[in-house]
């Protein structure tokens, strides 16, 4: 399946946005607009908590909300019904040292992937709320 087609079934249908519960609100924001380089949106209050949407860079869009009240931070992906997202770069290498500079922990190191007419390089790291991020580029 070619990266890039238009879906032929629902017009426009796209990814707008990945949202993220946080554990650290002030953290993931420093994060994702320091070290990732994403900008600010909009900001905005939901049920008493700071939320706030960044823009990625290629018109898709970041959401970060703040902790739930009371509720008992984790910094673990298991059991979550979306256990990653991933965000595609150009420059993985240089997108990799970025995140590992940041202190972040990388969970998978950078591998080559042949998926058939596909061939890819990726790695994975955890976000500041424990949140999985994959990079993914594909390789000519």
């Amino acid at each position: 399946m070619p990266i890039g087609t238009r879906n032929q079934t629902l017009a426009g249908l796209g990814a707008h946005h990945i949202a993220i519960q946080t554990t650290d609100y002030e953290a993931s924001v420093k994060f994702y607009t320091e070290v990732m380089g994403m900008t600010e949106v909009v900001g905005f209050e939901n049920a008493g908590r700071p939320a706030l949407i960044l823009d990625i860079g290629d018109g898709s869009h970041l959401e970060l909300f703040g902790p739930i009240p009371g509720a008992q931070p984790s910094n673990d992906a298991t059991g979550n019904v979306v256990f990653h997202f991933a965000l595609q770069t150009t420059d993985i290498e240089a997108a990799l040292e970025r995140v590992r500079e940041a202190g972040m922990e990388i969970t998978v190191e950078l591998k080559t992937v042949d998926l058939g007419p596909l061939n890819v390089s990726l790695a994975f790291f955890k976000g500041p709320s424990g949140e999985v991020v994959e990079f993914f580029q594909v390789n000519n």
